[in-house]
């Protein structure tokens, strides 16, 4: 279809369809309301309307016509077409309106539903008119409309040929309030959206909906087969209403009311209710027995609800929960019910837990946690009394022991937080030779667990404050949770299954023995007792043929780790600070990390000893015994390694440097924080490499960086790393001029740093300023500049430089792909003048006797002048007029900022979209 109008007509006044919509249906005293007039706008109405009674009979002829027009083109879902005299009676009111025929007037010009909160929602559905007189067919003609605004409109053309079997796709991802909603569009729709596929399922939680208009719904649809109305007010007499409406029902779901004898009698109404869930209700008058008796009934939930007594007398009830239900007694009679829910019943006896449970001889599952009465005498009276007992929740039941409970089918059981439940229970619940999984948390007795079981998968062990010793065997073992269990020393475990063992934070732990041939993850990290004799269990032959991982992290016991395994990638050692010696004979060790290793004094690298041919990283921080003779061996034994971190390695020296030539892979290194004077060793070795860290290197000189910048030395070289080093003025210029391709240059905390002037395309300082062309020269233009602009620096960091005071990059400089510059804490920086085409992100914070701010930086979105206290207001502004893309300016503590002067800065820089300052309330 093909509507032509005004696109005024859209934005029109609301309110008058919103008080239309909360009306009753009156007589048709008046013209109904047509398709053209929801659309029309202030300026057309009399248009859209005129002669709205004389041409009754034209429209009714022509919307005919329409109608077989589109009907002939349309393909037909289920009679969606066409109407049968039955549908032909609903009117509008049916999809959420509480239906009138609007007069044609301005206060009815634009339709529009109004919304309210969903538990103030009324759910005004009303089957057919109060008059009985059916709508008018060709009242909403879905043919083509053409409505054309006023003389100076523009006219805006919607399309819209939805075929029925679209729509009902498309409808049946809505809920009934949508489903209402869009009903009251047209007819098409209204037919589209009533179809009783869509109607099966009820769903009106928390909603008012009157007892006439659910009345009305059920005899329309009598085949629902689902309902809800938790939270519904007077739902129970809603129901009972209708009960006789809802024979195809098979779930009910209610909550949040009253539900009396009555109710629970009728149900028998409902032969095909399958599942009945009441949920926070009261049920019964709080004197009498509440009997649920329903010979078709599958499952019935009554959870949180208050009651004195409940009877269940239901012949094929399966599933029944009573899950946070108050009630003091329980009578079943359900021969067929195989789960059965009690948790947090605390009202209800021990005997009547046992009479409940022994009545149900079929009873598979059963929950009782946290009914703090039961004893071991009804375990055992259920036990004989339901001998396919698979799945028990004991759980916070403190007077049970499980000693003497005899459950031979049993697959499934949690005893947690269960005080009673001793090593002695172990014999009792070996017996059960089908579980699966077993949870024993919190139950502060268990000393020790000694377990083989053929079936078992899981196990959980935390929070055991006395529990030393595990056994477990069963070769299905999969998923071991073992967590602060303080004393625990001894662990012995044989499974085929298990694939990842975590036995963290064990400080105890001193005793390992692993029969787990499919092993490959182990976790021991902070394991503080671990001995050296651990490294056998992890070695060929020891068990776990398969290992791939193992994390000794913070294992302070471990003196001498020597490992001779085929399968292992990774190993960790991180922290352990005893450790001095180091022999691995592992051929496929990909990743080692020796992180805090302090006192490590050899790591023999050398085939006899130590083979990792496929070693790809090596970290080996803070081993400040590690000699020379060992990092040559390394090389030499682990050619492939790619990254080689030697923080704080203070020993190694120029002759270990040497030996890096044969790592022919290596792209990073990092050497922080050692004493190194000469890097000739690492310029000559390492010419692939990519990063390279030297931070805290003092003893560095100027001279040491020569042949980076004056014989090209390191040609790859992508990061350099010079923070807090002594490196000078010279040299770090030099490097910023000549290595062209630094991508990220930090220089943070350089205290020789006293200013930082790019303006040398040339590898050689001269005592032309660098804003200056020579007198003879013309002046550059944008090709030169960028068939020279072979810079590829990108990030520079100079936080916290104490003695920097002036930055200045220039125009004529080609550091086009410079997008980031950080310079927070340089507390003596005075002077900043950038001019930078491609810069993102300035952080100048801290810069406290910053003065002058020059900025040419088209690019710039965030701006961070935090704590600039001279900066002045007219700088500022001054300094973002050339800033066309600024969003974020931080002037926090800032006092020399007027914050008056905020509205002058968006007009100098409109694209500001934040600005950040103390003196913003």
């Amino acid at each position: 279809m093909r509507w032509t109008v005004p696109p005024h007509s859209w934005d029109h006044d609301a309110a008058g369809s919103s008080r239309a919509a909360a009306r009753i249906w009156e007589p048709p005293h008046v013209p109904p309301l047509r398709l053209r007039d929801i659309w029309h706008g202030d300026n057309d109405a009399g248009c859209a309307v005129e002669g709205a009674e004389e041409g009754d009979e034209e429209d009714e002829e022509g919307d005919e016509d329409g109608d077989r027009d589109l009907q002939s083109k349309r393909p037909k879902v289920r009679g969606f077409g066409e109407e049968s005299p039955q549908h032909s009676g609903v009117n509008a009111s049916f999809f959420g309106l509480e239906s009138t025929h609007f007069p044609a007037s301005d206060e009815h010009g634009h339709f529009k539903l109004s919304h309210c909160p969903e538990n103030e929602l009324d759910f005004g559905l009303s089957l057919f008119p109060n008059d009985g007189v059916n709508e008018n067919p060709g009242d909403a003609n879905v043919g083509d409309v053409e409505i054309s605004g006023g003389e100076n409109s523009e006219d805006v053309e919607i399309r819209m040929d939805l075929s029925d079997d679209l729509l009902h796709l498309i409808f049946s991802f809505l809920g009934q309030r949508d489903l209402c909603k869009a009903g009251a569009s047209c007819k098409q729709w209204r037919s589209a959206s009533m179809h009783e596929d869509f109607w099966k399922c009820l769903k009106f939680e928390n909603t008012r909906i009157s007892l006439q208009n659910f009345v009305d719904i059920c005899h329309r649809y009598q085949n629902v087969t689902y309902l809800n109305l938790s939270g519904v007010p007077h739902a129970e007499l809603l129901v009972m209403e209708a009960i006789t409406c809802l024979r195809h029902l098979k779930t009910l779901k209610m909550g949040k009311g009253q539900l009396g004898e009555a109710f629970f009698q009728l149900l028998s109404e409902c032969p095909l209710l399958a599942t009945l869930t009441v949920s926070d209700a009261s049920l019964g008058s709080g004197i009498q027995e509440v009997t649920v008796n329903h010979d078709g009934l599958r499952e019935l939930q009554i959870l949180k609800c208050r009651a004195l007594r409940i009877s269940v007398r239901c012949s094929q009830l399966q599933i029944l929960s009573l899950r946070r239900t108050g009630m003091a007694h329980v009578s079943l009679n359900c021969p067929q019910l195989v789960e059965l829910d009690f948790q947090s019943c605390h009202k209800l006896s021990d005997n009547a837990i046992r009479q409940a449970a022994t009545a149900c001889p079929l009873l598979a599952s059963l929950d009782m946690s946290s009914c703090s009465c039961v004893t071991d005498e009804t375990l055992r009276e259920i036990a004989n009394s339901c001998p396919n007992l698979s799945v028990l929740d004991a759980s916070n039941c403190p007077n049970i022991s499980f000693e003497s409970v005899r459950l031979p089918m049993l697959v499934d059981l949690r005893l947690l937080s269960c005080e009673g439940i001793t090593s002695a229970s172990m014999a009792a619940i070996a017996y059960s030779r089908l579980l699966e999984a077993l949870q024993l948390d919190n139950c502060s007795l268990l000393t020790s667990v000694s377990l083989d079981l053929p079936h078992l998968k899981n196990i959980s062990l935390v929070h055991l404050r006395k529990f030393a010793e595990l056994t477990l065997r069963s070769p299905v073992l999969s998923y071991i949770k073992v967590s602060r269990c303080s004393v625990l020393h001894r662990v012995s475990i044989t499974s085929n299954a298990l694939q990842k063992l975590v036995l963290q934070k064990q400080e105890s732990l001193s005793s390992l023995s692993l029969l787990c041939n499919n092993l490959i993850d182990v976790d021991l990290s902070d394991c503080e007792s671990l001995t050296n004799a651990v490294c056998e269990v992890f070695s060929d032959g020891g068990g776990c043929p398969l290992l791939r991982s193992l994390i000794l992290d913070n294992c302070e016991s471990l003196s001498t780790v020597e490992l001779n395994s085929s399968s292992m990638i990774n190993l960790s050692l991180a922290g352990c600070r005893s450790m001095t010696l180091l022999k691995l004979s592992c051929p496929n060790l990909q990743n080692v990390n020796l992180d805090g290793c302090d006192h490590l004094e050899r790591a023999s690298f050398c085939p006899a000893s130590i083979n990792c041919p496929h070693l790809t990283s090596l970290d080996a921080s803070f081993c400040r015994q590690l000699m020379d003779d060992s990092l040559s061996q390394t090389a030499e034994a682990c050619p492939l390694i790619e990254n080689l971190i030697l923080s704080s390695c203070l020993s190694i020296d120029l002759n270990g440097l040497s030996s890096l030539h044969c790592l022919h892979k290596l792209t990073l290194l990092d050497l922080s924080y050692t004493f190194l004077i000469n890097l000739k060793p690492v310029f000559d070795s390492c010419p692939q490499l990519k990063i390279l860290k030297l931070s805290a290197c003092k003893y560095l000189s100027d001279s040491s960086l020569d042949a980076l910048y004056r014989e090209g030395a390191l040609p790859m070289l992508v990061e350099l790393d010079l923070s807090y080093s002594s490196i000078g003025q010279t040299a770090i210029e030099e490097l910023l001029s000549c290595c062209t391709n630094l991508v990220n240059v930090n220089l943070n905390g350089c205290t020789n740093l006293h200013q930082l002037v790019c303006g040398s395309d040339d590898c050689s300082s001269g005592d032309m300023p660098v804003d200056v062309c020579p007198p003879d020269s013309a002046p550059l233009r944008s090709e030169d500049i960028s068939e020279r602009s072979d810079r590829l620096l990108e990030v520079l960091n100079c936080t916290g430089c104490p003695n920097i005071k002036k930055v200045i990059i220039p125009s004529m400089t080609t550091y086009l792909r410079l997008s980031k510059i950080n310079l927070n804490l340089s507390t003596n920086l005075k002077e900043v003048d950038l001019t930078c085409s491609n810069l993102y992100t300035l952080n100048l914070s801290n810069c406290s006797s910053l003065e002058v701010l020059k900025l040419d930086c088209p690019r710039l979105t965030n701006l961070q002048l935090l704590a600039c206290t001279m900066l002045q207001d007219e700088e500022l502004e001054s300094a973002i007029s050339h800033c066309s893309a600024l969003e974020i300016l931080n002037v926090h503590s800032c006092p020399k900022i007027n914050v008056l002067d905020f509205s002058r800065l968006r007009v100098v820089c409109p694209s500001l979209k934040r600005i950040q300052s103390s003196l913003i309330a």
